[in-house]
């Protein structure tokens, strides 16, 4: 699908059902050497494709084992196979690469793809940033499974998404294996290199937990991410059940990246951003972000929106002020970011993570529960994490859902004054 915000970003004409990623990263010459095996099917008849890849050089490329012709511009990679692919296939496309990889710079100014860190590195990919260190179909319309496999000198760890399946040392270095069964998009896609203390435990009804702290924030991050149980215990028991098979958090330096990320099963978090909101918020994700994943950029709402909500209620329940407090607060406030664009429609790709999309995100999700009631608004939450479990949603598909499952109300007035409209809307 063409994107709003990042029309170069994703590729039409096959969907991604699998990426086995095999990396070798030193970081003491930052050069990352990589073999990217992508599973997919044509969507339509395809005499060529198109991956995204931003820098690094590609060494070749084969579709089902025969040599593919290539040519690169800007950030797309076209690959022509020897035989055309007709709609339906499924086919493996192999490519190997090498290089340096780059840090972008988004249109809001921070940084994401591959960030150098003072023993290792940070992929991270939202929005496009995954692009930087893999070749692939860059958008979250795109959801895949993924076996990562990532070598490092010996004595650093490589954490990535999902599961350690496997980990071997030879020859003075270490290989990680980590295996995500359940679809993730790219952008949540992460791998962590460096010197982590690695700390296993238990969740909610023996759900796997898996935190990776720089041994220099271990202590500064441990009260935080003792929570980590109760906390998804919390959201469970609001949310519905955890759509994966483990969880966890990488906490790295407070300058290795600028902010949290989502990334699946383990968010990533800057130890001098780390408390309990942000934790609360990043876990929420997981639900509403990673498991329900908008379908393009201008979605973006339904995955802030509701995270930012779930701070709230989460404060709501533990003491803090309810969500009407908050959100009467913001309402009243002086601040007047909140309302510089709608949340279903940022101004442009720089602001995609706007105020906008979270705080009025969030102003959204409580007008429906002001006019719903709590048990149907729970159900609604509940409900739309269901339905839409591993999959991605728009925006469209969201007020249909809530149309639905209160039938009885009238949300127009909500969509065009919250969700769409321009401004400050006239009444709380």
């Amino acid at each position: 699908m063409r994107d709003p915000y990042f029309p170069k970003a994703g590729n039409g004409g096959y969907d991604v059902g699998h990426y086995a990623l095999t990396l070798d990263y030193t970081p003491a010459t930052r050069r990352l050497t990589g073999t990217a095996v992508i599973t997919a099917r044509a969507t339509r008849d395809l005499p060529a494709f198109d991956l995204d890849l931003a820098g690094l050089h590609v060494d070749s490329v084969t579709v089902e084992g025969e040599d593919a012709r290539w040519n690169r511009a800007g950030q797309e990679l076209t690959v022509r196979p020897h035989d055309d692919l007709t709609r339906g296939e499924t086919f493996r496309t192999t490519v190997r690469y090498s290089g340096t990889p780059r840090t972008l710079t988004d249109p809001d100014g921070s940084e994401e793809g591959w960030l150098p860190t003072a023993d290792g590195a940070l992929a991270l990919g939202e929005p496009v940033g995954s692009m930087a260190w893999f070749p692939g179909n860059h958008h979250p319309s795109d959801k895949a499974a993924y076996d990562i496999t990532v070598t490092v000198p010996k004595g650093l760890q490589a954490v990535s998404n999902g599961e350690l399946a496997e980990q071997s040392t030879k020859g003075g270095r270490t290989a990680y294996h980590w295996h995500t069964g359940q679809p993730m998009a790219s952008h949540v896609a992460t791998v962590a290199i460096g010197h982590y203390a690695i700390t296993r435990g238990t969740g909610p009804h023996g759900l796997p937990l898996l935190t990776a702290v720089d041994p220099t924030q271990a202590e500064a991050s441990a009260k935080v991410l003792a929570k980590l149980p109760e906390i998804l215990d919390w959201e469970e028991y609001n949310f519905g059940p955890y759509p994966f098979s483990s969880a966890g958090a990488i906490v790295d330096r407070p300058h290795d990246a600028g902010y949290a990320l989502e990334t699946q099963n383990r968010p990533v978090f800057p130890a001098d951003q780390l408390d309990t909101s942000i934790l609360v918020h990043e876990l929420a994700h997981q639900w509403y972000g990673d498991s329900v994943t908008p379908r393009s950029w201008r979605d973006m709402w339904l995955a802030e929106g509701f995270t930012t909500y779930a701070e709230w209620l989460y404060q709501e329940d533990h003491g803090g002020p309810t969500a009407q407090e908050t959100f009467t607060r913001l309402y009243e406030g002086d601040r007047e970011d909140i309302w510089a664009f709608p949340p279903a429609k940022q101004s442009d790709a720089a602001h995609i993570s706007g105020s906008p999309v979270y705080e009025r995100g969030a102003m959204v999700l409580h007008k429906i529960r002001q006019k719903t009631g709590d048990d149907t608004f729970y159900a609604i939450l509940q409900g739309w994490a269901a339905a839409h479990r591993h999959a991605t949603a728009s925006t469209a598909d969201f007020t249909a859902f809530v149309e639905k499952k209160a039938p009885d109300q009238d949300f127009g007035g909500i969509w065009k004054d919250w969700l769409y409209g321009d401004g400050k809307p006239d009444h709380p």
